[in-house]
């Protein structure tokens, strides 16, 4: 079975994905905490414009695979849409994202409220493209 996937929602949770990091990441939000507890020396210079063409790619990959593991559950469990996003965006965040980014910031060294403030942001970037893959299903799918 290959699933239902609207690509428009997928290309929205993409930009989405982007909206959240700049304002998540800003100084006047986490950026200086974040910069601080990751040792980043902001006033270093270089371009910005590899790191946010590989975010990019890899943030539509994640809207794809949220699209098309939402569209699974949602055939497999069935009930609302934005529900199985939502549902579906929390479980692989907490066992891929969170888990993976625990494991590596204790293996690294890295501070506990650093692992706290990306997975959270992660989080935040996750639930926003639910409700956006959520409420913009595939035609004919609801």
């Amino acid at each position: 079975m290959v699933p239902e996937i609207n690509y428009w929602a997928v290309l929205i949770a993409t930009l989405s994905s982007m909206a959240v990091g700049a304002i998540w990441y800003s100084m006047k939000v986490f950026g200086t905490r974040w910069a601080k507890l990751a040792k980043v020396d902001m006033d270093r210079g270089g371009s910005a414009v590899v790191p946010i063409l590989v975010t990019l790619l890899v943030s539509f990959i994640t809207a794809w695979v949220l699209a098309g593991a939402t569209s699974i559950a949602w055939h497999f469990y069935g009930g609302g849409y934005l529900l199985a996003a939502l549902g579906t965006g929390v479980i692989l965040w907490a066992g891929f994202t969170a888990a993976r980014f625990i494991t590596h910031d204790a293996f690294e060294g890295r501070p506990s409220s650093l692992t706290v403030l990306n997975i959270a942001h992660e989080l935040v970037t996750i639930v926003i493209m639910a409700i956006i893959i959520g409420v913009w299903p595939p035609a004919g799918t609801v």
